[in-house]
This record gives C-alpha cells, sequence and structure tokens, in this order.
C-alpha cells in the first residue's frame, strides 16, 4: 500500500525562522507523479502549498508561499521535501504530504484540495 510518512514538525517556531519538512513515500503504483504539500489552519480550508513532478524539474509555489517556501525532492531516497524560510505566523497549520496521479496542472491540482494519497499531518507552529 500507499505510504507518505512526514517528519519535521512539532515543535515551536519563531517568527522569521526557518524549518525543513520532509515525507518519505513507498508502495506508488506509477513511475511519475505529483507530490505536494497542503496545509489547514484550524477553521480555515485546506490550501494547497506546492507541487513537483516526480519525473522531472517541474514545480509549482503558491504565491502565498512563493519566495519563502522551497519544494524538492531527492529521487533516490523516494522523499520529498518542504524547505521553509522566514516563518510568519500565518503558516501555522498542519501540512499534509500527498501524491497524486498526474492530471492536468500542478496548480490545478493544489487549487482542487483533493489527493488520492495522504501524509498523517505534521503540525507547524510560528510564534510571534
Amino acid at each position: 500500500q500507499v505510504q507518505l510518512v512526514e517528519s519535521g514538525g512539532g515543535s515551536v517556531q519563531q517568527a522569521g525562522g526557518s524549518l525543513t519538512l520532509s515525507c518519505a513515500a513507498s508502495g506508488y503504483p506509477y513511475s511519475d507523479y505529483y507530490m505536494g504539500w497542503f496545509r489547514q489552519a484550524p477553521g480555515k480550508e485546506r490550501e494547497g502549498v506546492a507541487a513537483i513532478y516526480t519525473g522531472g524539474n517541474s514545480r509549482y509555489h503558491a504565491d502565498t508561499v512563493k519566495g519563502r517556501f522551497t519544494i524538492s525532492i531527492d529521487s533516490a531516497k523516494s522523499t520529498v521535501y518542504l524547505q521553509m524560510n522566514n516563518l510568519q505566523p500565518d503558516d501555522t497549520a498542519v501540512y499534509f504530504c500527498a501524491a497524486n496521479q498526474m492530471r492536468g496542472t500542478m496548480r490545478a491540482w493544489l487549487s482542487s484540495g483533493a489527493a488520492e494519497y495522504w501524509g498523517q499531518g505534521t503540525q507547524v507552529t510560528v510564534s510571534s
């Protein structure tokens, strides 16, 4: 079965600080697919953060995080990362790793708020 195992969250970060989240994937049935990060803050809808295509260098970052967050992949380790710099209190949310069959653009996938497979979620808290 597909498993997405996240790590890196759980501790409180100071505004302006940096943090990197990791997502190790296993059991995915396709050679090339989308992987990405979504987040959900209390009382808010799930928001797409960033996505990457495992078969190339293509990636997309939402406007809210562009210039601060960077998604990357280590194919040898089957691991996707989200490097978060200049963290702000508004970044506080549960962050979910996700994977999906290639369908449409990465932007459209992030906007849909849906994915075939999800990680368990990891808490990112940023204090002011």
